[in-house]
């Protein structure tokens, strides 16, 4: 049975659902690294953050590391690294702003 012959309705709902599919990863791939680069690029204003802005990034590195620990390994070990320094800043920011 030739699927072009058979059914051209499936055939094109069969390459829109392939071509959603590779849109959805491209897209989610995006999503991590732009939130990564959103949270890390603060680093240099450290100092200037208010207590607030800092739980928020803490929280929102907190929300991304189940992402990137789905990652392959390589990348995995790379980004939890450097995300973990990222929060570890923040949070001994936030600790010496708290006066702990």
């Amino acid at each position: 049975m030739n699927i072009k012959t058979s059914n051209p309705v499936m055939l094109l709902l069969l390459t829109a659902a392939i071509i959603f599919t590779h849109v959805a990863y491209a897209h989610a791939q995006e999503s991590w690294q732009a939130e990564f680069e959103a949270i890390c690029s603060k680093t240099n204003e450290t100092p200037l953050l208010s207590p607030e802005e800092l739980k928020e990034l803490i929280n929102r590195s907190d929300k991304l590391k189940p992402v990137i620990e789905a990652l392959d390994e390589t990348r995995k070990k790379i980004y939890l690294r450097r995300l973990q320094k990222c929060r570890d800043l923040y949070q001994f920011a936030l600790d010496e702003k708290s006066g702990r």
